[in-house]
């Protein structure tokens, strides 16, 4: 997993809450997918997201830590900004 994402997982620590990271496929897979330069393709970590089982779960934990960064929920950082203005 991506080190930033990586340390905030150990530093909720909370099982309870957070139990759905050790679900989540991203955890299973290449982290820089997830994570790829600017102006990089995303569609692969996408892909992974659509059969993920703890999508919603992560997508709702990045619209409330405010993720700037990667793939969360299937959505990339621009496309969770629009969320969260239609949301408004």
């Amino acid at each position: 997993m991506h080190e930033l994402v990586a340390l905030q997982f150990e530093e909720e620590g909370d099982e309870g809450a957070l139990g759905w990271q050790e679900r989540a496929l991203c955890a299973q897979t290449d982290p820089e997918a997830f994570f790829p330069e600017k102006g990089g393709s995303t569609r692969e970590a996408k892909r992974v997201c659509l059969s993920c089982e703890v999508r919603s779960e992560c997508l709702e934990y990045a619209l409330s830590k405010d993720e700037r960064f990667g793939i969360w929920g299937g959505l990339s950082e621009r496309e969770r900004r629009k969320l969260k203005k239609r949301a408004v």
